[in-house]
């Protein structure tokens, strides 16, 4: 039976991406990414040509079909979101459903680079538990229910934010909970990499300050004295 490789894929720096992921990309007869030409870059990086084919979160549905019928044919094939990895927050879950669903090819995972992992590990005691969010809902009353639900749980959780809602999330959080500390992480791993670890009202201080603000951020929140109970324990 073919296989389905789901890869890692950096979130930035392109060293970040394991030998293992590069031989896998370099011996499948197919690989499915979520943009062609951001794995284009990649490839080229590395010196890997190979067949592209789109699946993204508006044909993930419909490109499984696709990929389904490219292993039927024997064809090994590897899915790579942007950046990261697929299924965490990216496209890629559907394809893995519908490929175990309706077949018996094998699933295999190439672990690598995740953003909020890669934050986690640069945030110091943060407690026992946390939960990983990944985005948040663009409309402002599920946003804050949601926020208000994570709060709740008195353990950390990491959430996804755009450069253009960033200040609008941590407000709507402030509002439910002023004692919050973040962690945040922005354009992690790239050139102009900002790991910030502060209470919300300076974040949000520091943030509005810039003229304006740009890259992905991941950010970790709990409230003040959580992180005093892995100690405890």
């Amino acid at each position: 039976m073919s296989k389905l490789y789901i890869v890692a894929t950096p979130i930035g720096n392109l060293e970040d991406i394991t030998l293992r992921a590069l031989r896998v990309l370099r011996e499948v007869d197919v690989i499915a990414c979520e943009d062609t030409r951001h794995t284009n870059m990649l490839l080229s990086h590395y010196d890997i040509k190979k067949r592209l084919i789109a699946t993204h979160s508006y044909n993930e549905k419909e490109s499984s079909k696709g990929i389904l019928a490219l292993l039927d044919e024997g064809n090994d094939i590897a899915y790579c979101s942007d950046a990261g990895t697929p299924g965490v927050s990216d496209p890629g879950e559907l394809v893995v459903d519908y490929i175990r669903e309706n077949s018996e090819h094998e699933i295999v995972p190439v672990p690598g680079a995740s953003a909020f992992t890669t934050l986690v590990s640069a945030s110091g005691r943060v407690g026992k538990a946390f939960t990983f969010e990944g985005f948040l809902s663009p409309k402002s009353g599920r946003r804050k229910k949601r926020l208000s639900e994570l709060i709740s749980r008195n353990e950390a959780f990491i959430i996804y934010e755009s450069p253009f809602r960033v200040v609008k999330t941590l407000k709507e959080a402030k509002e439910i909970e002023p004692g919050l500390v973040c962690v945040m992480g922005r354009e992690m791993t790239k050139q102009f990499e900002e790991i910030k670890k502060m209470d919300i009202d300076s974040l949000l201080s520091y943030l509005e300050a810039k003229s304006t603000i740009k890259g992905e951020f991941a950010i970790l929140m709990y409230k003040a004295g959580v992180d005093d109970k892995a100690e405890e324990d």
